[in-house]
């Protein structure tokens, strides 16, 4: 077997149109970037490098059932951005930027003796991507962007300025988010019941409440992603956030794809100004913020077509 992790040769069906997948337990590690704990998930293989990078609030390993589906074809990395995760708890908002976020990436793929990678990242892993594809032109071989959170400065401060008081209401939920449970389970019934998780794939909401949650001494279950780090993300102005993401966009060089959902919450203005940034034209798929997640069989389809 190739690089990383122990391959198990079930078969499982695939809930949306049978795509038949080999089960491969990724190997967990855990680096020191920046000073801090970086953990990432390696599902190994032989494939050709691909680096995913989660939504912020999430964690690597909510890519599994992906990575299953194209272990013919890729070896898939995944890796928990500072705060989320198995990676160190942060909460200081001078220590979120998405500039430091992609040097922990590409410390990772150096510890892991990756030199050539393609990347796929979703809504903050898109404006992380963005910045490693910038910084590491002769490395990233394609980019595939979805709802990538890359803001023109323009927009991003009109959009401070409609927020009353002026703070994110994505931040306020954060903050409210419920940080115990009784057990996994219970987490992800309720998950499942309600929006916005509700349009998940089954498979990766599991996936999501195995790793996205820590077991408590007691035997409870917390998020791993402390909910003041998710709303500090959510709220930043900083120059190293989504803005700065927008701005390093005329330096990639790859070739790049942008996606975003038919129903997205987010201004399709942005994407479309991705794209053209990037000399592509945006493409709209059926579904919402998280439509990779939604549909694993049109997800594999969509992956191998991007980033072939």
């Amino acid at each position: 077997m190739g690089h990383g992790a122990t391959e198990c040769v079930t078969m499982t069906d695939g809930t949306n149109g049978g795509t038949v997948a080999h089960s491969r337990e990724p190997e967990a590690g855990r680096i020191g970037g920046g000073g801090l704990g970086i953990a990432y998930l390696d599902w190994g293989g032989d494939g050709d490098p691909l680096v995913v990078l989660h939504p912020n609030g999430f964690c690597a390993g909510m890519y599994d059932p992906l990575a299953s589906r194209l272990s013919d074809r890729f070896r898939m990395v995944g890796i928990d951005l500072r705060g989320h995760g198995a990676s160190e708890t942060v909460t200081d908002e001078a220590l979120l930027g998405n500039d430091a976020m992609a040097d922990d990436v590409l410390a990772v793929l150096d510890h892991l003796g990756i030199d050539l990678f393609a990347m796929l990242g979703v809504s903050l892993g898109g404006g992380v991507a963005i910045v490693v594809a910038a910084e590491a032109p002769d490395r990233v071989r394609s980019l595939m962007l979805c709802e990538a959170i890359a803001i023109n400065p323009l927009e991003r401060g009109e959009q401070h300025l409609a927020f009353e008081g002026g703070e994110n209401p994505l931040a306020i939920g954060a903050r409210r988010r419920r940080r115990v449970w009784d057990d996994r389970a219970t987490a992800e019934a309720s998950y499942g019941s309600r929006p916005p998780l509700d349009v998940l794939h089954p498979e990766v909401l599991t996936a999501y409440v195995r790793w996205g949650f820590v077991d408590r001494p007691d035997g409870t279950v917390e998020l791993a992603c402390d909910p003041e780090t998710e709303a500090s993300i959510f709220g930043t102005s900083r120059p190293n956030g989504p803005t700065y993401s927008f701005g390093r966009l005329a330096e990639v060089r790859c070739p790049s794809s942008v996606l975003y959902g038919s129903h997205t919450d987010l201004s399709p203005e942005w994407f479309d100004a991705q794209a053209g940034t990037l000399g592509v034209e945006a493409r709209v798929v059926d579904g919402g913020h998280f439509f990779l997640f939604e549909d694993l069989d049109r997800a594999d389809r969509l992956v191998r077509r991007a980033l072939a």
